[in-house]
């Protein structure tokens, strides 16, 4: 008796549900059926499985098959079923859940309450990270699936990962990071009545195996040093001992705090944003020969070559044109000339921000279709939910997809391995050895 328990729980859907998939696929295929949405054959067969789920779930509760003559006298027995709408992928699908005389069953394939099966939800907060609005996806799952479900209903499902956020905010981290790139997207989010303009700033470590990583989420009105006081001091909290570069450009007070809370640490500026500061003072025309003519400063071989480059473009015709392009050299010289100290290799890796940057890009496509936020937390809670999406692409799907970003592998580093061992000769005994 007890094996015929374990296995009926084990196997949800039986052998002649299965079986009718292949058959109702090609049928679909020959005479045209349709399979999802009301009047679909997929919810039928949903339904089918559901309910021997259920079935499973109820003759293990119980302790004996249906109809078994073990079941006299045993105190509890069943007492028929309950028919229930739940919302699945595939559509609307009527279920028959069991019930015992007790009232004791607490079902799990479709719990007490829920009316949407857990891959339906799923569905809805993968639609939800790749930028839909609640009421865009209602709409969709209507015309698609003919569920009708009101985007209160869409939004109360999506704040069920407010928890998983918190919890990604606050995960460990790594010991060192080699290289950890910091920079901001700006979003709307109402605040006391009004509408205020907000950065949301990023942090993104490569870590000893070249994987980058994004290691926290800050949203916060102004910057200065206090703000990132507190966004450094954290990661530190949360086990990051040292970081030997930090990649970043602009950012008020930044720097001086890297000092204090990693003394050891490089801060380079991003040498990307550099050019593109000075294109604001370029004409439409001369931007691609000034592009041409900044290119030997930054791939100079030292300083000094760089400074060689640099007064040979400020004497030029076109460096006289745009003496503004020149100022902006000069003013961010003392935060480029670490850069020019380091090797071709590591040059290669921290030379801009767009590790980054092609993160914030897919961000700004995700937050840019709300026109405000109402809160932080709607912030968070969706550009989680984005950083999910982007880190799990090239991940094999499965598990639950709103953890995946949490043991995700990140994307890689491109020449990493000879920038790495650079980093072991300019830095000794600062990377930890790994096992």
């Amino acid at each position: 008796m007890d094996s015929k328990i374990n296995n009926n729980k084990g196997s949800a859907v039986p052998g002649e549900v299965r079986e009718q998939i292949a058959d109702i696929v090609e049928q679909a295929q020959r005479d045209g059926l349709q399979l999802t949405g009301e009047g679909g054959v997929l919810p039928d067969l949903i339904k089918q499985a559901v309910e021997a789920a259920l079935q499973g779930e109820m003759t293990a509760h119980l302790g004996y098959e249906k109809y078994a003559v073990e079941g006299r006298g045993s105190g509890n027995s069943r007492n028929g079923a309950t028919s229930k709408t739940v919302q699945t992928a595939a559509g609307p699908a009527e279920v028959e859940v069991p019930r015992d005389r007790q009232g004791t069953f607490e079902p799990v394939t479709v719990p007490k309450g829920a009316r949407r099966l857990t891959e339906f939800d799923d569905m809805v907060i993968s639609l939800y990270a790749k930028g839909l609005t609640t009421r865009d996806i209602a709409e969709w799952l209507a015309q698609t699936y003919g569920a009708q479900l009101s985007h209160e209903t869409i939004a109360n499902i999506t704040d069920s990962v407010n928890d998983l956020v918190v919890e990604w905010r606050s995960r460990p981290l790594d010991e060192v990071y080699p290289i950890v790139y910091i920079d901001a997207i700006r979003v709307r989010v109402r605040d006391n009545g009004a509408v205020r303009i907000k950065a949301c700033h990023l942090a993104v470590g490569v870590d000893l195996e070249g994987r980058k990583r994004v290691l926290g989420l800050w949203i916060e009105q102004t910057e200065g040093a206090r703000f990132w006081l507190g966004v450094l001091n954290e990661l530190r909290h949360r086990g990051v001992r040292d970081v030997l570069i930090v990649c970043c450009d602009g950012l008020t007070g930044l720097p001086a705090v890297v000092e204090q809370v990693w003394p050891d640490a490089l801060v380079q500026t991003c040498v990307v944003h550099l050019i593109r500061n000075s294109m604001r003072y370029a004409s439409w025309k001369d931007r691609k020969a000034i592009a041409a003519a900044l290119r030997p400063i930054y791939t100079a071989p030292s300083v000094a070559a760089a400074e060689h480059a640099l007064d040979t473009f400020a004497a030029s015709e076109i460096g006289r044109r745009c003496p503004a392009v020149v100022d902006v050299w000069r003013r961010a010289w003392n935060d480029l000339v670490p850069f020019l100290d380091l090797p071709a290799e590591i040059r290669r890796v921290v030379y801009t921000t767009n590790a980054i940057e092609s993160i914030n890009y897919q961000l700004r496509k995700v937050s840019k279709t709300r026109g405000q936020f109402p809160s932080d937390d709607a912030v968070y809670k969706i550009l989680y939910l984005a950083v999910c999406d982007i880190e799990t692409r090239d991940k094999p799907r499965g598990g639950d997809p709103k953890k995946r970003s949490i043991l995700s592998c990140g994307a890689g580093t491109h020449g990493w391995t000879a920038a790495l061992n650079q980093l072991e000769i300019i830095y000794p005994g600062r990377l930890p050895a790994t096992i």
